[in-house]
């Protein structure tokens, strides 16, 4: 990996993990104060952390100019997979095996990272990245 991939990875980390503030923070809300069960707590949060991380990371951490729909789409593509599996198997885990709440929301949090990654990189913004006003003012100094 070259030193420009390196610094947009340790960017999406960065991203990531406030939107996994956010994640956690809306998980809590409503795992402490709604009396739902694991999934509807699990799954408003993870929504909210998509939202969150896909627009700052659209636009600072591959900077992009992609078609907004088109990308977007892509990534809902992803979470076509993701979230079903990660929401069946974490609650099977919480409720059924008696896993913490948080460990099982830390473990798909770190599975999140990783794999979107990939897929943001080599799927979603494949040869469309720096190409936004950001990187044209970077790449004029």
């Amino acid at each position: 990996m070259n030193k420009k991939e390196v610094i947009r990875a340790i960017k999406f980390a960065l991203v990531s993990a406030s939107a996994g503030i956010v994640e956690i923070g809306v998980f809590t809300v409503m795992n402490e104060f709604t009396g739902l069960k694991y999934w509807p707590c699990y799954l408003t949060a993870l929504i909210a952390s998509v939202v969150w991380c896909f627009t700052i990371n659209r636009r600072y951490t591959f900077k992009s100019t992609k078609n907004v729909p088109r990308a977007m789409a892509m990534v809902f593509a992803f979470y076509l997979v993701f979230t079903p599996t990660t929401t069946i198997l974490g609650n099977y885990l919480a409720e059924t095996l008696h896993w913490n709440e948080y460990l099982v929301t830390a473990i798909n949090m770190a599975l999140n990272l990783s794999l979107e990654y990939l897929y943001d990189t080599f799927i979603v913004y494949r040869g469309e990245m720096d190409n936004n006003d950001i990187a044209k003012k970077e790449s004029a100094n």
